[in-house]
């Protein structure tokens, strides 16, 4: 049976290559994006054109929208197997600067976004007793660096959402994995949202520019090291291919950075497994 797979925020970067890559796999791919008759209507089209993808429009911001793409899902396949929560934007800059509406406005994305979709997929799943819940998160997610504080905080958050599922879901016959890339030359740099608030940023002197700064290092590192995207989906595909069961919680990729991400994950692992055990909770590690 071809495994029925939903990927969210497929008109561009982890998302767009993931439905394809999907698709070449043989899986029956819906891949959701928003403004299918409008902006994305290029990328939209190109997707639709190959075999084993439909496009689905529906926005992770919008319940109601949520729900009606996943039962268009559901009617037509009867089942789902693997959902990848891809949606998401990047946001840098002065921490100050961001406005209630700026915070909330990432958070409904990013965090949101994600538990929106878990929660219209997770009935289904947790009815076949089979299913794969894969949260792309961040390195940033473990690690808050400077100038990225808000989008950081996003990730943290879907880190604790992925973690206690994690657990949760297994008794059920529900894997839940984190997926935490570095950073790769994708188009989320060119999409990157700051705060609206210009005169706190004034205030901030000459530490204003180091935003830009980090930025234009971390394109002059593409440059030279040049990380390939491709990774992410790849490793989306392993955890795919790992038996129910035995799929890690969290898979770093990451060529520069990755090994203090990992190392990170491993030590909190470990007591962590204790943690479980000392409350009662040591068969769900199983």
């Amino acid at each position: 049976m071809k495994k029925v797979v939903l990927i969210t925020g497929t008109n561009s970067g982890f998302g767009y290559l993931t439905a394809k890559g999907a698709a070449e796999r043989g899986y029956t791919v819906y891949a959701s994006m928003r403004n299918t008759e409008s902006k994305n209507k290029a990328r939209a089209d190109e997707l639709n054109a190959i075999e084993n993808i439909q496009v689905i429009d529906f926005d992770v911001t919008d319940s109601s929208s949520v729900e009606k793409g996943v039962s268009q899902i559901l009617q037509k396949e009867g089942r789902l197997d693997v959902l990848v929560n891809n949606a998401g934007y990047y946001g840098g800059g002065i921490t100050e600067s961001y406005s209630e509406q700026d915070v909330e406005a990432m958070f409904n994305v990013n965090l949101l976004g994600t538990w929106r979709t878990i929660k219209n997929a997770l009935p289904t799943m947790r009815n076949q007793g089979d299913g794969l819940i894969i949260n792309i998160s961040s390195g940033l997610g473990r690690f808050s660096a400077p100038f990225m504080t808000v989008y950081n905080s996003t990730k943290f958050a879907v880190e604790g959402l992925s973690e206690g599922l994690h657990y949760e879901l297994r008794p059920l016959g529900v894997d839940v994995a984190i997926i935490q890339p570095g950073a790769f030359p994708t188009e989320i740099f060119s999409k990157t949202a700051n705060g609206s608030d210009a005169e706190v940023v004034e205030g901030y002197g000459d530490l204003a520019n180091v935003p830009d700064q980090v930025g234009q290092g971390m394109m002059q590192m593409f440059e030279q090291v040049k990380p390939n995207p491709q990774m992410v989906p790849d490793a989306i595909f392993k955890l795919i291919d790992t038996p129910k069961g035995e799929r890690p919680l969290r898979t770093v990729v990451d060529a520069l950075t990755g090994e203090f991400v990992e190392q990170a994950n491993e030590n909190v692992k470990k007591d962590f497994d204790n943690f479980l055990t000392a409350f009662g909770m040591g068969a769900m590690l199983n």
